[in-house]
């Protein structure tokens, strides 16, 4: 199978996976993402036994409702079962690299709330060491030469994403030439940093389920 086919692969089995625990009052945590559309794409196909659905991105909640999927604000939601996304690096340990569409500050907020959080990725996303992907970090516009230097010092070359703008108004700076060894301590030391709003670094909160499509079929792995 090709990427493309193997994306499909995972997708359909995220909506396999999450069906038999969905009832009316249900909300679906949605990531952003093209794996992640594909999930949309499948999840269409089973919106009547589900309530609505949180979108961690605009583009995301526009292709929700494209399929006729209610989406909610976070804010209106009491509890939310399910957050499906993809990543753009996983370890053995389910922490994630992400952010590679630039909407990590929203999918970390809305895999906080989830009480499962399925990660969905084709084989070449699974890494021994994350930092092969470079680690986007979200700024606020004052402070992006004041991050990158703090950044530098920690071993990374940080690149400003330009002509880019998250939906939360703020700059993407993508670090290079870091092996993450510690993936949970370097989050946390990342979002210390004055002006950072977070990190790609799902390690805090790493994946509690990882579907990982392969030539073999798709692989479950769970923490």
């Amino acid at each position: 199978m090709n990427q493309d086919q193997l994306k499909q692969a995972v997708a359909q089995a995220a909506v396999d996976h999450i069906a038999p625990y969905l009832n009316q009052q249900s909300i679906i945590g949605v990531g952003t993402g093209s794996t992640a559309n594909c999930f949309i794409d499948a999840l269409a196909n089973i919106k009547q036994t589900f309530d609505a659905a949180v979108a961690s991105s605009e583009a995301t909640a526009e292709r929700l409702r494209s399929h006729g999927i209610t989406v909610l604000e976070l804010n209106a939601v009491p509890q939310m079962h399910f957050y499906v996304d993809g990543a753009d690096e996983s370890d053995a340990h389910l922490n994630l690299i992400k952010g590679g569409g630039g909407a990590l500050t929203r999918e970390k907020i809305v895999a906080a709330v989830a009480e499962t959080f399925v990660c969905i990725a084709d084989e070449s996303k699974m890494v021994d060491v994350l930092g092969d992907f470079p680690l986007p970090v979200e700024v606020i516009p004052m402070a992006r030469s004041y991050v990158a230097l703090k950044l530098v010092g920690l071993g990374g070359e940080p690149v400003w994403r330009q002509n880019f703008i998250t939906d939360n108004g703020n700059l993407i700076l993508d670090v290079y030439g870091m092996s993450i060894v510690d993936p949970k301590g370097l989050e946390q030391q990342i979002n210390q940093i004055t002006g950072v709003v977070t990190n790609g670094l799902f390690a805090q909160r790493p994946a509690d389920i990882l579907l990982l499509g392969t030539a073999q079929g798709v692989k479950t792995l769970s923490r």
